[in-house]
């Protein structure tokens, strides 16, 4: 759309997308006055961080019952996280006849099920960053597998946390496969780099599938 920006802003980076360039920098970075002028900014927020006034027109979008023939399952929808909902219309909009699983890898993990455009529900899980910090006195080193034992103890919260998280991934995935064995797994989310070597399903990634959701729900919106 013309003269409009589309804005991700997650719990640790916001992206946005003008023209044709994206762009990314740490929400606690991010103000709305970073972006270039245009009459109307369409936005997704599910951070907790309070943003300065703005002179342009901006829209928050949030999860609603039903995007074209896209169904939510929550009883509230707009309870739903307006990222996974958009990340949703994404994938939708790939293949609409087709059945699917976004799977998005970040401050938080959220898995979302959606057979043939009705979502089923979804699970949401602290990510790899978030439950290393838990605690402090354990620092985190760079690994090479997960399936080895740790010969310090930064190498045993290491190994054992993106164990954990892998494992979480690979057995819900696995689970949910069983029931819909010829269906579509569409990945997003910065922690997808540092767990893809240990991920045992086929995928397709994309970097930005909530900004696309963003920019496909801005055009259906008008």
């Amino acid at each position: 759309m013309s003269n409009s920006v589309f804005v991700d802003i997650g719990n640790s980076f916001t992206k946005w997308h003008y023209e044709d360039s994206y762009f990314k920098t740490p929400t606690n970075n991010f103000e709305f006055s970073d972006l270039p002028s245009v009459s109307k900014v369409w936005s997704s927020n599910v951070s907790s961080k309070i943003f300065k006034e703005y002179e342009a027109d901006v829209f928050f979008i949030n999860a609603q019952k039903k995007y074209k023939s896209l169904e939510s399952s929550y009883k509230n929808p707009s309870q739903l996280g307006s990222d996974r909902w958009l990340a949703m219309i994404a994938s939708y909009e790939i293949n609409q006849n087709k059945s699917f699983i976004v799977l998005d890898i970040g401050t938080a993990i959220t898995i979302d099920l959606v057979e043939k455009g009705v979502h089923k529900g979804g699970l949401i899980a602290p990510g790899l960053s978030l439950i290393q910090s838990t605690i402090n006195a354990f620092p985190c080193i760079e690994i090479s597998g997960i399936n080895n034992l740790g010969s310090s103890t930064e190498d045993a919260w290491s190994i054992g946390t993106n164990y954990m998280v892998v494992s979480f991934i690979n057995k819900k995935i696995d689970e949910m496969m069983s029931h819909f064995p010829n269906i579509d797994i569409n990945i997003t989310g910065g922690g997808f780099n540092y767990l893809k070597n240990y991920l045992d399903f086929n995928h397709n990634y994309y970097d930005n599938l909530v900004l696309d959701g963003i920019e496909l729900y801005a055009e259906y919106m008008g």
